[in-house]
């Protein structure tokens, strides 16, 4: 008979053949079994399922329902199996999710930020370089952290000004036009970065010091580091600013454009989700509501179209 910890194995490695990554999702589940086993249970049951989604102290209620949630795909998976296995229901846990408040970078604290990391040390070595390109590329292009730290030389066409964002987020691909004015930083730093690598074999575009492929905790730590050295603070409820801040600036700075120019948002929405590699279309509209400006602008549009039709 197949175990709970074997038919876990069997879902992962179909799971992630399929593209998926499943880490946060594989670490929960494998502490999910853990638990199963103490209750020496052989298949899933809602009862169990919810007491362990519940046990986790100090959590939101949204981060146990995503628990639940882990828990409910294996059961489906596991129920074409074994009969006897029980599928949680989807509203067993009440949450309303708030998405936190991102900090809005304005341009002088990104060209702060861009400074400070110019002057990071050692001054002869390549590591300032690096976080300046990066964390500029990541305030223009829209790109998550992750995907501009997977970049890859190959990934980088500069002759058609464009990237190739392998195996995103959720194990799409996708293209990423860029300006002449970062082709031409992007360009400057791989000329740079060519003549520290030029005894090692490696093809990741953003390299620490060591000519390694740049840790998603060393960019953290240095972004946390040279925030602090500028003077931008927490804002509301303690928030500090993200990384992922930049790319929140940088949709909201699209779009604030748009309605200066005139253009159909509503249209070019579509564009924008594409471009940043989002799957469903409301995780873009969410920018519509982020920022007051943008609410102000759309409230002009629509009050402009009223009086067109009055």
């Amino acid at each position: 008979m197949n175990t709970l910890r074997t038919l876990l194995d069997d879902y992962l490695v179909t799971r992630r053949a399929l593209g998926y990554k499943l880490h946060s999702e594989g670490t929960g589940l494998k502490t999910f079994v853990s638990f199963m086993d103490s209750k020496k249970a052989e298949f899933v049951t809602t009862e169990l399922a919810l007491e362990w989604a519940m046990q986790a102290t100090g959590v939101q209620s949204v981060q146990k329902a995503r628990r639940l949630g882990f828990v409910r795909a294996f059961a489906r998976y596991c129920s074409a199996i074994d009969v006897r296995t029980q599928i949680p229901q989807l509203d067993l846990i009440v949450c309303q999710r708030i998405r936190p408040q991102p900090y809005f970078f304005a341009q002088g604290d990104v060209e702060q930020l861009l400074k400070a990391a110019l002057a990071l040390t050692p001054l002869e070595g390549l590591r300032r370089w690096t976080f300046h390109c990066l964390f500029g590329l990541l305030s223009v292009s829209g790109l998550r952290i992750g995907e501009a730290r997977a970049l890859t030389l190959d990934d980088c066409d500069l002759d058609e000004a464009i990237l190739t964002i392998r195996s995103t987020k959720f194990g799409k691909s996708r293209l990423v036009p860029l300006h002449s004015s970062t082709v031409a930083v992007l360009n400057d730093y791989l000329q740079r970065r060519q003549r520290f690598v030029a005894q090692h074999d490696e093809n990741h575009v953003f390299l620490n010091d060591q000519c390694k492929p740049l840790s998603h905790d060393q960019a953290l730590d240095t972004f946390q580091r040279l925030l602090k050295q500028i003077g931008l603070k927490e804002q509301g409820l303690g928030r500090r600013p993200h990384l992922h801040d930049l790319r929140h600036r940088f949709a909201v700075e699209t779009l604030v454009q748009w309605y200066r120019d005139g253009q159909d948002v509503e249209r070019r929405l579509p564009v924008l989700s594409a471009y940043l590699g989002h799957t469903e279309a409301r995780d873009t509209y969410w920018y519509l509501s982020a920022r007051p400006e943008l609410l102000r602008l759309a409230q002009e549009r629509l009050e402009q179209h009223w009086e067109q039709q009055s």
